[in-house]
């Protein structure tokens, strides 16, 4: 248990908690001293998940549920506020990975990206920031990737849900100033988790840990960062699209950056 725990008693709800970043976050966030409502559709995994969080002193509330269905995700937040009576944080990580070419995708590969990357983490933003105004403190950590800014080949239904999150989340930020509600948008590169494990990927982009994750965002709380791009080679390739885009996209077909799937992931 950590010896100081900065977020003692705060209590925090995580959508696609059952594995992944969102299980790693959870963990992390009660190891701090938050209480955590666990939301996702495997109950099994999300019990697990409860397991750890109370192994560390802290309450855990199961919250099965889809997060594209509004009226689930709603129940969630008030579940949550019967439960505690506040909630201070969310993280939006709910996630799912949709691949096609453009040449050969289909509007419903979009729609069900967008169903859960965007509509899945909006739902979440309108039941809870009502209650974080009202009592003028609150954090909201959108769990993005690092290819809504740096978009490669075949990602084209993932990037533009992620992007579309990347822009509301940007708005967001700016309106909640002075209000103290905080917002951080989170930048991943390739994440050790299931939703990718069926995709190799090159060395310049490796797999980084769950839990490496998890840490930056816990420390983004705290330091009420506005953004987090994680690891650093992750940046590079940010400032080297940013500045040099025909280079960047150079680099990205020389180098695979789209990796090679052998099926769909989810998460």
């Amino acid at each position: 248990m950590a010896k100081t725990q900065r977020l003692r008693d705060r209590i925090a709800i995580v959508t696609g908690a059952s594995s992944g970043i969102g299980r790693a976050v959870a963990v992390a966030l009660a190891r701090e001293g938050a209480d955590v409502a666990l939301a996702a559709r495997n109950v099994a995994a999300l019990e697990q998940v409860a397991r750890e969080v109370e192994c560390l002193g802290r309450q855990a509330l199961v919250l099965p549920l889809d997060v594209t269905e509004r009226v689930q995700v709603e129940r969630m937040v008030q579940a949550t506020l019967t439960r505690w009576g506040h909630v201070d944080i969310l993280i939006a990580n709910a996630g799912q990975y949709v691949r096609s070419r453009v040449v050969e995708m289909t509007v419903e590969q979009v729609e069900r990206a967008m169903a859960v990357n965007f509509y899945g983490a909006l739902y979440g933003v309108l039941a809870v920031l009502p209650h974080m105004l009202a009592q003028r403190s609150g954090h909201i950590v959108f769990v993005n990737t690092m290819d809504a800014k740096t978009p490669i080949p075949l990602d084209a239904p993932y990037i533009s849900s992620k992007s579309a999150l990347a822009g509301f989340g940007q708005v967001l930020r700016q309106e909640l100033y002075g209000t103290g509600v905080y917002v951080t948008n989170v930048f991943p590169g390739r994440v050790d988790t299931p939703m990718i494990a069926h995709l190799r990927v090159p060395w310049i982009s490796a797999k980084i840990p769950a839990d490496a994750v998890a840490r930056a965002i816990v420390r983004s709380i705290y330091r009420r960062e506005l953004e987090v791009i994680i690891p650093p080679i992750a940046k590079a390739l940010v400032y080297l699209n940013t500045f040099f885009p025909r280079l960047a996209d150079w680099a990205a077909r020389v180098l695979h950056l789209e990796g090679w799937e052998d099926e769909m992931g989810s998460e």
